[in-house]
């Protein structure tokens, strides 16, 4: 029985799972889409979704602890550079996971981990600005709001059309003929 159990060994040692963690977290931060088993890519958005918010602050210590994870220079450069900045206004949620098709060879269920901030097909309404929360308390509305202004419009003089033939025929069909 796994009860309490939170980590997935994918079958390997603890240093290997560690290593393959940190590659794999390597490889999605330069490329910022990889395809994986869906194991791997649950595993490791609980891996990197942690380096990623370190990597909001840029601090000494916070390049220091997240070069311990990845020991790849470059890839804590681009993390701390590129990556940081797009994530900048998100709480959380920096990676996305979608599942493919099983793999022919061994049926294995295979997905695509991808970083949100860096897809161009979901993210049209990403790159708008966040808007203002609001807070849901009663007695918002006792707040007077200034009125709005409307600005007269300016009329616009009509051409004046020949006199109209039609009411003469209203008068002849009031009439009954």
């Amino acid at each position: 029985m796994r009860h309490g159990k939170k980590v997935n060994h994918l079958g390997r040692t603890d240093s290997h799972r560690k290593a393959m963690l940190a590659n794999m977290a390597s490889s999605l931060i330069l490329h910022k889409r990889i395809t994986t088993t869906l194991a791997k890519a649950k595993a490791l958005r609980g891996y990197v979704e942690p380096l990623l918010t370190k990597s909001k602050s840029d601090t000494t210590h916070s390049r220091r602890t997240v070069f311990s994870y990845l020991q790849d220079k470059e890839v804590v450069g681009m993390l701390f550079r590129e990556v940081a900045e797009k994530i900048a206004n998100r709480p959380g949620g920096y990676t996305r996971i979608v599942k493919l098709e099983n793999r022919l060879g061994d049926n294995a269920e295979m997905a695509i981990i991808e970083l949100v901030d860096y897809n161009t097909v979901y993210g049209n309404d990403t790159a708008a600005k966040p808007e203002k929360k609001t807070t849901r308390r009663r007695g918002g509305a006792s707040k007077a709001k200034a009125p709005i202004e409307v600005a007269p419009v300016a009329e616009t003089p009509v051409a004046e059309a020949a006199p109209e033939a039609p009411a003469a025929n209203e008068e002849n069909a009031e009439k009954g003929e």
